[in-house]
């Protein structure tokens, strides 16, 4: 990942945590790792009662399609694995969640909840 992605990357996140904050969303944790993979923002939103596992894309252009094209099956089955052993871990296995997409274009934030 060449360092204007990662700079990119991290700004996206940035954003993407305000904006969940001005909705309501608990912060939980930020790049939250394990050996199975990564997951950008793990929230709690107060409103519905749920955990949310929050994956951030952010791109300058749409010339290879929207950010959240990026979060194919193979990603939504990585996001999933490291979700479900951070439930386990915390002893949260009963609780309601979802899955989130942010799309961070060109400072522009489109927040897809339940998209996979």
């Amino acid at each position: 990942m060449s360092l204007i992605s990662k700079i990119l990357g991290a700004k996206g996140e940035n954003q993407a945590e305000s904006y969940l904050k001005k909705k309501g969303l608990k912060i939980l944790q930020k790049n939250y790792s394990t050996k199975l993979g990564e997951i950008d923002l793990i929230c709690f939103d107060k409103k519905s009662k749920e955990y949310v596992f929050v994956e951030v894309k952010s791109r300058s252009s749409t010339e290879f399609g929207s950010p959240s094209d990026a979060v194919n099956f193979k990603k939504q089955h990585k996001i999933r694995n490291v979700a479900s052993l951070y439930l386990k871990l915390n002893k949260l296995t009963e609780e309601k969640i979802r899955f989130d997409v942010v799309e961070v274009l060109d400072d522009k934030i489109n927040h897809i909840e339940y998209a996979f």
